[in-house]
């Protein structure tokens, strides 16, 4: 028979056996408990497929809408049918300032190749100069070919 102090004893727990090649430690798991393929480590993390805010936006400023222009339908983007309303904004009225400032900026900033130079600060111009700096002091790699 068995006494109250056997059956109170526990078994240790099986652990999965190490092989005697596999490297173990940090950022190096057993191979039992590493992600199988198509397994996520972040099972309520982002769907596949889904679309960030920068895509949404682009393709919504993307998408054609029709437009009636001196009697005749046109097919534009919505990006150029808002800065076209834009534009007609500031001629409607005497008090749109904030859309001629708008359309100006957005003017320049094109007319610059990209972002208008207002609209950095001076932490950011000192970042800029101190890396075109850096890359105007880097030799050029010329790959070995022998080229002058």
């Amino acid at each position: 028979m068995t006494t109250k102090d056997e059956k109170r004893k526990s078994r240790p727990k099986a652990r999965s056996r190490v092989e005697a090649d596999e490297e173990v430690g940090y950022g190096k798991p057993p191979r039992a408990y590493q992600f199988k393929p198509g397994q996520s480590g972040n099972k309520a993390g982002r769907p596949k497929g889904a679309k960030n805010e920068e895509t949404i936006l682009n393709e919504i400023l993307q998408h054609k809408v029709r437009i009636t222009e001196n009697g005749k339908v046109r097919k534009i983007t919505f990006h150029e049918a808002a800065l076209r309303g834009v534009a007609e904004d500031c001629i409607r009225g005497p008090n749109k300032i904030k859309s001629v400032g708008f359309l100006l900026d957005r003017y320049s900033a094109a007319a610059a190749g990209g972002v208008a130079q207002a609209d950095l600060s001076e932490d950011d111009k000192a970042v800029l100069a101190a890396y075109l700096r850096k890359l105007k002091k880097k030799p050029k790699d010329d790959g070995g070919e022998g080229q002058p």
